[in-house]
C-alpha cells in the first residue's frame, strides 16, 4: 500500500512496510515518536517537486477542491499501478479513483498515519530540512491567501457595502444641491417651486430658460410631459413677483444645475451597478426584498457571510437597535421590524398584518442569505418561490379580514332569514319582544280581598238592575258600559286613597307620642348641667373656706412664737 502525503515542496509517496500495524491505530503513533521507529514502518518510494510558486499555488488550490493536478495525474500513473493508495481526502480519492483507475482508501487508521508522517517528515525525506520547510509553506500561504481574497465570494461584498453607502450619500448630496438651486432661483422666479416639484426637472428647467423672460419663447416639451404646467409656467413666467438677476448671477445657477443632473446621472449608473452586483453576489437575497434593502442588510451585518450566521429574528429587527434597547430599559413593546419595512411585500400588508408578514419575510431572508453565502448554486429560485408563499400567505390573511368584516369566511356576504325581533346595530342578538308581566305587580295583601268583594257586590247590582230589561238599545248598552268602568276605577282609587291616609294618621301620632319624651330628655339634661354647675360652685366655696382657716391657724401660731 502507498500513501499520498501533500508538503509546500511537492508530492511524496511512502510505501508502507508492515500493513498488520495499521490494525492497532490507538498504538499508530508509538511508532514514529522516534525517526529509526517511524523508517521500519513507511520509506520514500518517489517524491514530486514543484517547479515554482506559480505551479505550487495552482496545485494546492486544485487540492483544496479535491480535484488532482496534471502533474499529480501523471506523478500517479507512473508509481501507482497495482497498488491501493492512501488518501487524506475522500473526495480527491474518488476523483483519483474516476480519472486514473487507481483504488484509493481513506479510513482513520490512515489519518492516524499522516499524523506520524508529518510529524516525522524532516527525517523521511532527504534534503528537505526544517529550515527550508519553514519559508516554504509560509510563502504558499501568503501566495494561497491572495488567490483566495481576489475571488472569494466573500470579499466581492465589500463591492456592495460601499456602493450602497455611496448611494446614500449621493441621495443626501442630491436633495441638498436641489434645495439650494430651488432657494436661489426662487429670488428671481418664486412661483415655478409650486408649478414644477421634481428636483431635476426644475434643474433642466433653470438651465434651459435662464431669465424668466426667456420663458415664453421657449418649447419645455422634451423635460414637462404635461402641456398644462408648460402653459401655467409661460403664464407665472409673465406676472412673476420675484427680483430681476444679472447675468452672473445666472451663469453660476446654471453651474450648480450642471452639478446637479451630473450628480443624477452618476447616481443612475451607480444604482444599475449596485442592481448587478446584487443579481450576481445574492440574487435569492435581491428576488426577497430588492437590490436596496439586501445591500442595506448586507451592509449592516458586514458581509454576506456575517449576516448568513444571524438568525431570522435578527434579521427582521436589524437596524432598529436604539428602539430595541430603548423599548427593553423602559419595559415597552419591542419594534417589529428594522430595515426588513421598507420591502415591497410589507408596504403591500395593511397595518395589522404588517408584524406578522415581517415576521414570516425575516424568516424566509434568512434562508435565502444562507443559501446565496454558503450555496453553490447561483439561481434565484428560493427567493422567488418563498416570495410567492408570502404573497399567497397575505392574500389569506387580507381575505379572512374582509371576510369577517363581510359576516363569513369565504369573502362573501351572508345572507340572513329576516326577523321582526331582530335589533337594530352591528353585533346585536336576536330577542323575543317583551311582553306584559302580570305576576310582577306588587299588590297590598290586605285591601286586595276589599277591592274584589266591592267590584263583584256592584257588578251584581248592575246585573240586577240590567235583568228586566230584556232586549235594551244598543245606545243603552254602551252608556252603561262607561258608567261600569267610570264606578270601577272609583271603587280602586278610593282604598288606595283611604290606605294612603292612614299612613299619614299614624305618622302623625308617632310624630305626636315622640315629641314629649323629645322634651323630657331635654329637660333631664338642662337639669343635670344645672346640678353639675352647682356642685362646681360648692367645692370652689369649701376650698375657698379652709384656705382662710388654714391661714387663721397659721397667724396664730406665729402670736404664740412671739
Amino acid at each position: 500500500m502507498l500513501v499520498l502525503f501533500e508538503t509546500p515542496a511537492g508530492f511524496a509517496l511512502f510505501k508502507v512496510l508492515d500493513e498488520g500495524k495499521l490494525d492497532k491505530v490507538e498504538d499508530l503513533w508509538k511508532e514514529f515518536t522516534t525517526s529509526d521507529s517511524a523508517r521500519k514502518v513507511v520509506e520514500l518510494k518517489a517524491f514530486n517537486k514543484f517547479e515554482n510558486t506559480s505551479d505550487a499555488l495552482s496545485a494546492a488550490t486544485l487540492i483544496i477542491d479535491s480535484k488532482p493536478s496534471k502533474g499529480l495525474r501523471k506523478f500517479l500513473q507512473k508509481h501507482c499501478e497495482g497498488e491501493t493508495l492512501a488518501v487524506a481526502d475522500s473526495k480527491l480519492g474518488n476523483a483519483i479513483k474516476e480519472k486514473l483507475k487507481i483504488d484509493c482508501l481513506h479510513n482513520s487508521a490512515v489519518m492516524e498515519l499522516m499524523r506520524g508522517l508529518r510529524n516525522q517528515l524532516t527525517e523521511l525525506i532527504t534534503g528537505l530540512g526544517a529550515q527550508d520547510l519553514g519559508p516554504m509553506s509560509l510563502g504558499l500561504s501568503h501566495s494561497l491567501s491572495r488567490y483566495k481574497l481576489k475571488f472569494s465570494p466573500e470579499k466581492v461584498d465589500t463591492m456592495i457595502i460601499q456602493a450602497i453607502g455611496l448611494l446614500d450619500d449621493l441621495d443626501k448630496e442630491l436633495n441638498t444641491y436641489a434645495m439650494r438651486v430651488r432657494e436661489w432661483y426662487g429670488w428671481h422666479f418664486p412661483e415655478l417651486t409650486k408649478i414644477v416639484t421634481d428636483n431635476i426637472q426644475y434643474a433642466k428647467v433653470v438651465k434651459m430658460m435662464g431669465n424668466r423672460a426667456n420663458a415664453v419663447n421657449l418649447d419645455f416639451s422634451e423635460i414637462l410631459s404635461d402641456e398644462e404646467i408648460e402653459t401655467q409656467l409661460k403664464e407665472a413666467a409673465v406676472i412673476s413677483m420675484g427680483t430681476e438677476v444679472s447675468d452672473l448671477d445666472l451663469s453660476n445657477i446654471r453651474e450648480l444645475c450642471d452639478q446637479v443632473l451630473a450628480l443624477s446621472e452618476y447616481r443612475t449608473q451607480l444604482y444599475d451597478y449596485l442592481k448587478s452586483r446584487m443579481n450576481t453576489i445574492a440574487p435569492n437575497l435581491t428576488a426577497l426584498v430588492g437590490e436596496l434593502v439586501g445591500a442595506r442588510l448586507i451592509a449592516h451585518g458586514g458581509s454576506l457571510l456575517n449576516l448568513a450566521k444571524q438568525p431570522g429574528s435578527t434579521i427582521q429587527i436589524l437596524g432598529a437597535e436604539k428602539a430595541l434597547f430603548r423599548a427593553l430599559k423602559t419595559k415597552h413593546s419591542t419594534p417589529k421590524y428594522g430595515l426588513i419595512y421598507h420591502a415591497s411585500l410589507i408596504g403591500k400588508a395593511s397595518q395589522k398584518h404588517k408584524g406578522k408578514i415581517s415576521r414570516s419575510l425575516a424568516a424566509k431572508t434568512a434562508l435565502a442569505i444562507r443559501y446565496d453565502a454558503l450555496g453553490d448554486g447561483e439561481d434565484n429560485s428560493i427567493g422567488t418561490e418563498s416570495r410567492l408563499k408570502l404573497e399567497t400567505r397575505l392574500q389569506v390573511l387580507e381575505n379572512r379580514e374582509l371576510g369577517k368584516s363581510a359576516g363569513s369566511t369565504k369573502g362573501k356576504p351572508k345572507i340572513e332569514v329576516y326577523e321582526k325581533d331582530r335589533k337594530k346595530g352591528a353585533g346585536a342578538l336576536t330577542t323575543p319582544a317583551k311582553t306584559y308581566n302580570p305576576a310582577a305587580d306588587l299588590v297590598l295583601a290586605e285591601e286586595t280581598p276589599k277591592k274584589s268583594e266591592l267590584s263583584s257586590k256592584k257588578r251584581k247590582h248592575h246585573e240586577v238592575k240590567t235583568e228586566p230589561s230584556a232586549e235594551p238599545a244598543d245606545e243603552a248598552i254602551q252608556e252603561d258600559r262607561k258608567k261600569k268602568k267610570k264606578k270601577s276605577k272609583e271603587s280602586e282609587e278610593a282604598p288606595a286613597v283611604e290606605g294612603d291616609g292612614e299612613k299619614k294618621k299614624k305618622k302623625k301620632s308617632k310624630e305626636a307620642e315622640d315629641e314629649p319624651a323629645v322634651a323630657a330628655a331635654s329637660e333631664g339634661e338642662k337639669k343635670k348641667k344645672k346640678k353639675s354647675d352647682a356642685d362646681g360652685e360648692d367645692v370652689v366655696m369649701q376650698t375657698e373656706e379652709s384656705g382662710k382657716k388654714d391661714k387663721k391657724k397659721k397667724k396664730k401660731k406665729h402670736a404664740d412664737d412671739e
